[in-house]
């Protein structure tokens, strides 16, 4: 729609809803990296790559299982803890060794394992174009205030509140989420207590990385997966978690619903300089709020 058109009521509104998806996929990724910012102090530019493997992984196994539906939900089943295994793996090997390091050392150690994850990825599944169609099911579209709404964004609008719940009960309700906020603020003293607390950072990462995967596998019925792609993802989500609060999850939620709203009403306002809106909208908060619109844990 051009800049000058009249704008329907249903036009918005169904713009507002799309956004709202792209926002679910956002802050799917984001709450991984704010996860393990607010447990390990750990900036990981690598973040995005993971997301990338995500969705890789997920053309994959659904080209194993034969596509369709079976082929589908195994891929979104099994994709993020393909991309778990491949954190295990780093972590253990790399990051457990680095964790006391400056955060400047961290962020280019990061930003390395980023080039080296891309030249895999290129390796393994090469520089073509791929893609995932989604099962029958979540086929189509539907009416919404006299417009059409597919019924795949019904579905990311519904995964992005499992998420946020799931992590929530997870590290406030279970035993070793309440011991990965503890060893965030004081490793020291968990670790007197006789708790491993290297393995404890383990499952954080593991955790933050498998969201990653699961946004990538989530997004790749949406998008060309190609090489690349997580270079946007990577900019836009430590944005996100930056206006948010630093390793506050539900901060984590609010940018991920002003970058994708914004985005969104972007394209129909004034679609030629779509992209500038999101960035307007993290300048004026964080001209309001330098430190993010929730408490940081940093």
């Amino acid at each position: 729609m051009e800049w000058g058109q009249s704008i329907t009521f249903s036009a918005l509104g169904v713009h507002l809803l799309v956004g709202l998806s792209r926002a679910m996929i956002l802050f799917i990724v984001c709450s991984g990296l704010s996860f393990v910012l607010g447990v390990l102090r750990v900036p990981n530019v690598a973040h995005g790559s993971l997301y990338m493997i995500g969705a890789f992984a997920a053309f994959t196994l659904n080209q194993l299982f034969g596509g369709g539906a079976v082929g589908f939900w195994m891929a979104l089943a099994l994709s993020p803890f393909v991309v778990a295994a491949v954190s295990l793996v780093a972590e253990r090997a790399l990051f457990c060794r680095l964790y006391q390091r400056e955060h400047l050392m961290l962020l280019l150690f990061t930003f390395a394992l980023m080039l080296i994850l891309g030249d895999l990825v290129k390796i393994v599944w090469g520089a073509d174009y791929r893609s995932i169609t989604v099962p029958e099911l979540l086929e189509g579209s539907f009416a919404v205030l006299g417009s059409s709404f597919p019924k795949y964004n019904l579905f990311l609008l519904l995964m992005g509140p499992v998420v946020a719940v799931g992590l929530w009960l997870f590290t406030n309700k279970t035993k070793i989420g309440k011991i990965a906020r503890a060893a965030a603020v004081d490793r020291e003293m968990v670790d007197a207590i006789g708790i491993n607390v290297s393995w404890v950072f383990a499952f954080a990462f593991v955790l933050g990385c498998f969201l990653a995967g699961l946004g990538g596998a989530l997004v790749a019925p949406t998008i060309s997966i190609t090489l690349g792609m997580d270079h946007d993802i990577v900019i836009e989500a430590f944005l996100i978690v930056t206006i948010g609060g630093l390793g506050n999850m539900w901060g984590a939620l609010i940018g991920s619903l002003i970058f994708g709203v914004t985005q969104s009403l972007g394209v129909l306002f004034w679609p030629q300089f779509a992209i500038v809106f999101p960035y307007m909208a993290v300048v004026i908060v964080l001209i309001w709020r330098p430190t993010g619109m929730l408490k940081s844990v940093w």
